[in-house]
């Protein structure tokens, strides 16, 4: 399992093939059941072949990193609400408005349910994985970002893959600073949540 052409082929059926599929017209249970077995096939090789024992990392720098999050979500608030408010001001924070149980609701869910395990297979196993085959850091990154845009494929939505594509670059450059899981998941929740919060759930698969 260590050799260079299973891993690219491994990396093909997981980051290309597997996206483009869900595109298709087929059974959503079969859609699941793939994405599950594929879910446990990243955890079982991160175990067993790659030796991730899930630990919390020691020597985070937490306030380095709250103080980069922060300012990124500055940026990311400001040009969000901008959108909203030109190009769909009836939603613009309509949910947490209107809905505030729902609200937290989702939140939660999509934090430990949804961002945690995109995380698992996106930035730890992709970068254990693979980090031999695209030596370049650069390379790493950017072809990193553009298969987590092409795991949202399925919305058929531009827009949603210009975010997914900016947000896969950020996450990966996280990822490659702290080499943690749990920062860069938590990156990736401040700025869904903000997503659905500020009005563009919908756009993004969220529950409204």
């Amino acid at each position: 399992m260590q050799t260079y052409i299973y891993k690219l082929f491994e990396f093909f059926i997981i980051f290309i093939i597997i996206p483009i599929s869900f595109v298709l017209d087929y059974s959503y249970v079969i859609k699941m059941l793939i994405g599950f077995v594929g879910f446990f096939y990243v955890i079982f090789v991160l175990l067993k072949v790659e030796g991730n024992q899930f630990k919390i990392a020691k020597g985070l720098h937490w306030r380095l990193f709250w103080k980069r999050t922060i300012a990124k979500l500055t940026v990311i608030i400001v040009l969000t609400t901008i959108y909203v408010w030109l190009f769909d001001q009836s939603n613009l924070f309509s949910v947490v408005l209107d809905k505030p149980l729902k609200w937290l609701a989702v939140l939660f869910i999509y934090s430990f349910f949804s961002v945690y395990p995109q995380e698992l297979v996106f930035r730890t196993f992709y970068f254990q994985r693979y980090e031999n085959i695209f030596k370049s850091k650069s390379l790493q990154i950017f072809i990193n970002a553009i298969v987590f845009s092409l795991a949202h494929l399925f919305f058929k939505n531009t827009l949603v893959l210009v975010l997914t594509f900016f947000g896969g670059l950020l996450f990966a450059l996280t990822f490659k600073k702290n080499k943690s899981t749990l920062l860069v998941s938590i990156e990736h929740a401040v700025y869904g949540c903000w997503l659905f919060t500020v009005g563009m759930g919908n756009m993004l698969g969220f529950p409204t």
